[in-house]
């Protein structure tokens, strides 16, 4: 039986690392382990160990004369209490050539480490 042209739009292309959108609260999270750790992420903001969570917080690179390079998205940053310092996290399976560039080029210009969570 053939598919009509509604039909064959509507499919979707697998993710070329295999990850699966996964929906927690009603947010829809680009692989499992980003929405596990959205979930550890909660219960220690419930705990109080940590504040003002964002999630795909954009940071924009400028350049020496103000003019943009890239702009990065991370998938949370928050303020860890107990470390007492600003963190961002990036749940990654695979590390690609492009992540890597972008997030020296956020430590080069803004100062900021970007961690990565497997």
């Amino acid at each position: 039986m053939r598919m009509t042209a509604a039909e064959f739009r509507q499919q979707t292309k697998p993710n070329k690392y295999g990850a699966k959108k996964t929906v927690v609260d009603g947010i829809t999270f680009d692989s499992r382990a980003e929405a596990r750790y959205y979930v550890q992420l909660k219960l220690r903001e419930q705990a109080g160990e940590v504040g003002g969570v964002e999630l795909q917080r954009p940071f924009a690179v400028l350049g020496p004369k103000g003019e943009l390079i890239t702009t990065y998205k991370a998938d949370f940053a928050f303020w860890d209490f107990t470390e007492d310092r600003f963190r961002v996290i990036d749940v990654k399976g695979v590390e690609t050539p492009v992540f890597r560039l972008k997030s020296k080029l956020v430590k080069a210009f803004l100062g900021i480490d970007i961690e990565v969570v497997q």
